[in-house]
């Protein structure tokens, strides 16, 4: 059973009562409930595409680097969450699930980002054909096969509507099941980072053509940090190379916001994954920008085995999603022993 804080959180922001403190985030990373993974189990095809009602935190997880013809460059975000919220008593209306789904698209230095919330009905996941929805904000495969996956979401002036095919999968960690906490915290991982990406996108009411490269996560969890832990930097890094490669490094942050734990994976154009050790793994942030009173690292080097130095840039500066958890996500540039494009993910500033 998750702490009454936490529940109090989730069932505020179900109601629409206005945002939670940062501090909330980090107690609900904390004390999500729900089985923890079994490293026996492995990940297991088509099921993992759906729901895992037993696991306290999960998500769909797509974030995309788009160029229109006009030589624009954009960055997408759509992501559905679902999570574990049991109730104190029984209610006919509540199945002790919460869903809540993020969109956020940015255009050279400007970001915006949407968020909704619902229950049961109004949001729900199909394993075949894949279908993961949240009112009319929708990822679903096109065909009986997982790939190739219609991504459409739009809020106001700012939509997007792009197909997603031809990526091979990737399992991180060790087939799939990815520690990430001394004590043993883990999840199951998997991703699809090669996805060619066409079709439309509107930012500010205009429309643009859009092309390029997105990345799909999947991973579920009962819980993702220690109670010592505050929250992480991750990355997704993809190529310039032709044949693709990718990399992906995240690094949990402890109590006086250092990097305490961090996994990484080296992805080659098939998607086998190369698991990096975490020790051998060092990353140092070099330059910080301040948002609304917050530093965000905004420049790092990462140090790592048979590579030079990797030093990460943030493209759109204020990559900030304004949302009930306010968070850092936003396009990142790779240099050095990598070169390429990707995305970051900064948590629990």
């Amino acid at each position: 059973m998750i702490k009454s804080s936490c529940l109090l959180l989730f069932i505020v922001l179900l109601m629409g009562c206005g945002p939670a403190p940062q501090t909330e985030h980090t107690q609900a990373l904390q004390t999500v409930s729900g089985e923890p993974v079994d490293k026996r189990r492995g990940v297991m095809f088509p099921q993992d595409h759906g729901p895992h009602l037993e696991q306290g935190i999960e998500w769909w997880y797509v974030t995309a680097n788009l160029s229109a013809d006009s030589g624009e460059t954009f960055g997408a975000q759509w992501t559905l969450f679902r999570t574990l919220v049991p109730l104190p008593f029984e209610s006919t209306w509540w199945d002790n699930q919460l869903y809540f789904a993020h969109f956020a698209l940015q255009h050279e230095q400007s970001h915006i980002a949407f968020e909704r919330f619902a229950r049961a009905g109004q949001a729900g996941i199909t394993t075949t054909p894949f279908a993961a929805h949240l009112d009319n904000w929708s990822l679903k495969s096109t065909e009986r096969s997982f790939l190739p996956l219609q991504l459409k979401a739009s809020q106001g002036d700012y939509a997007i509507d792009v197909s997603l095919s031809n990526s091979p999968l990737t399992l991180h960690g060790e087939n799939g099941y990815s520690q990430k906490t001394q004590s043993g915290h883990a999840s199951y991982y998997f991703s699809y980072p090669f996805l060619q990406t066409q079709g439309t996108l509107t930012f500010e009411g205009k429309s643009y053509q859009v092309s390029g490269n997105a990345w799909y996560d999947r991973e579920w969890s009962a819980s993702l940090l220690d109670k010592s832990q505050l929250g992480w930097d991750w990355f997704s890094l993809v190529s310039d190379d032709n044949p693709k490669q990718g990399l992906m490094l995240f690094c949990i942050r402890d109590a006086q916001q250092n990097y305490d734990y961090c996994s990484g994976t080296r992805i080659n154009e098939q998607g086998q994954a190369t698991q990096i050790p975490r020790q051998d793994i060092r990353l140092q942030a070099l330059q910080h920008i301040t948002i609304e009173g917050t530093q965000y690292p905004s420049h790092w080097k990462i140090e790592l085995p048979d590579f030079a130095p990797v030093l990460i840039e943030t493209i759109t500066k204020n990559s900030l999603n304004k949302l009930s958890i306010p968070y850092w996500e936003g396009r990142v540039r790779a240099s050095g022993g990598f070169n390429g494009i990707g995305y970051a993910e900064l948590s629990g500033y």
